[in-house]
């Protein structure tokens, strides 16, 4: 009997698990909701362990047999997040070497074994500041889209300095590479499980967000992907000495050179406590040192907003309307913006870049804004929402852009429509108690199918079901009014009580 008979005969057997075959090997899913496949924990490149904790991704090792893909692979080596942000951010930490895997839901099984088998395929890149995070964040669950005629894929890659720490004898940018290698899996197996490698859309958000842009901008990437989604997250590159001294700053306290050499022979345990110590001085708001992408003549050679902008890509791409709210409600700082008054908008206009007529224009705009509010605001529009803007109106790009807002606010107090809080609404994962964490209870399904399908129209036919963006003009709001209407009742205007325990999403908490 040939393999492809015995797999037949499987799928043929009363409550056989779903299996297919990819380059390297068999792998064996479990059933989901209505008749759904997933398969997790996929191998897509070696384990980074040894003398590749800090080379390119190479392919993985075949095997033989019948692979078990029903539980999520390891994660990728981190460290937690602060308790602040542990309590709104769920975060496994699954451990083991092979952590650069990835996952498959499919919503037919069985198709990839038949010809003509060629649905549209979504693959997912997580975000968390490219030192955080995984697929295998309860949130990120791929069922509905599986359900919807989609394929979707998530996937791991390496974080932290593993991934992005810069060394004068180690590849830059090896978490870029590895998502390349992830999407090179998916050209190379995805027919397999009822996807066509000629329909991939690539989505991300925050760290993920900023992926994508390199993605686009990156060579290697070309051709591996169709349409791009940034959610919460631009193209960009930091400047270099910025992200070599989060390795400078690590080997002072490892007490060994700044060398990808001396770093392998570190143990992993006194890396990630080292990378623990050195983020503790990092913020995604005020800058300083951290760990990011970089302009690099083999990986990304082009600055990635520059080199996206020209790109011929549809893309869809938008913000929350309070995105800081996450930075900064948690740990106490809208408070302090507000104590501090017309002194924090101070700093905030300089620190963004804006002048005077910004802030008048923004008051304008949001009659009744407090301080810390428009600190936030100033903050977000010169870090996220105008980098994005510029990418989607860009004169350059041939292809359509649609541009989004989700303002929907939180039912946890403070958080309003905050960093991340669309994310169960784009997975339309609501029902997962993770997904309380940020957006409280109740929160209203009819709106996570409204945004979930816009997704997934995009995906399908390329358009999510608005015009497109034009440079100018509002963009497509989802659960909340359009700038400059007035803000939607009961949406939270202070940071007073009332977040998500980390151990259950119905333990509150009272925020800084």
């Amino acid at each position: 009997m040939t393999a492809a008979a015995g797999e037949a005969q499987d799928r043929a057997r009363p409550g056989a698990r779903p299996r297919a075959r990819t380059a390297h090997g068999v792998v064996e899913g479990r059933t989901g909701p209505g008749g759904t496949a997933v398969f997790r924990g996929i191998p897509y490149a070696a384990p980074p362990v040894g003398a590749r904790r800090f080379a390119a991704p190479a392919p993985p090792e075949p095997w033989d047999g019948v692979r078990d893909a029903g539980a999520y692979g390891p994660t990728a080596p981190k460290v937690p997040y602060p308790d602040a942000f542990a309590a709104l951010l769920p975060d496994p930490e699954i451990p083991g070497d092979d952590c650069l895997n990835l996952n498959v839901w499919t919503p037919a099984p069985a198709v990839g074994q038949e010809p003509g088998a060629r649905l549209p395929v979504m693959v997912w890149i997580h975000g968390g500041a490219l030192t955080r995070g995984s697929s295998a964040v309860p949130v990120y669950d791929g069922s509905a889209f599986a359900r919807d005629g989609v394929v979707l894929v998530s996937l791991n890659y390496r974080l932290g300095v593993l991934g992005y720490g810069l060394f004068p004898d180690a590849p830059a940018n090896r978490g870029l590479l590895d998502q390349i290698a992830a999407l090179t899996w998916v050209r190379e197996n995805i027919a397999a499980f009822g996807g066509d490698p000629g329909r991939v859309t690539v989505f991300g958000e925050s760290a993920g967000a900023i992926s994508v842009g390199a993605l686009l901008a990156a060579p290697r990437a070309a051709g591996l992907f169709h349409r791009a989604v940034l959610q919460s997250g631009p193209p960009e590159a930091l400047p270099r000495d910025r992200v070599r001294a989060m390795v400078r700053r690590m080997a002072g306290l490892l007490k060994v050179p700044a060398t990808a050499e001396a770093f392998t022979a570190a143990s992993l345990p006194d890396l990630l406590a080292a990378q623990a110590a050195v983020l503790r001085r990092s913020s995604p708001l005020v800058g300083g040192p951290a760990f990011g992408l970089v302009i690099d003549p083999d990986t990304l050679p082009l600055d990635p907003l520059e080199a996206a902008a020209a790109t011929d890509v549809p893309l869809l791409v938008g913000w929350t309307a309070e995105e800081y709210r996450l930075w900064l409600a948690p740990t106490g700082g809208m408070r302090l913006l507000d104590r501090l008054g017309p002194l924090s908008v101070a700093l905030g206009r300089i620190r963004s870049g804006k002048d005077r007529t910004a802030v008048r224009a923004l008051r304008a705009e949001r009659p009744g804004t407090g301080p810390a509010d428009l600190v936030g605001h100033l903050l977000t529009d010169r870090l996220l929402r105008d980098p994005l803007r510029r990418l989607a109106g860009s004169e350059r790009r041939t292809a359509p852009s649609f541009v989004y807002e989700f303002a929907w606010p939180s039912g946890v107090p403070g958080l309003g429509s905050c960093h991340a809080l669309e994310l169960g609404f784009v997975f339309d994962t609501l029902d997962v108690p993770e997904s309380a964490w940020l957006a409280g209870p109740d929160a209203p399904a009819e709106l996570a199918r409204e945004m979930h399908g816009a997704w997934v129209r995009f995906a399908v036919e390329g358009d999510p079901g608005w015009a497109p963006w034009n440079g100018e003009g509002p963009p497509k709001v989802f659960g909340g009014p359009s700038p400059g209407e007035a803000p939607r009742a009961g949406a939270p205007a202070t940071v007073e009580a009332g977040a998500p325990g980390s151990a259950s999403a119905a333990t509150p908490r009272a925020l800084p």
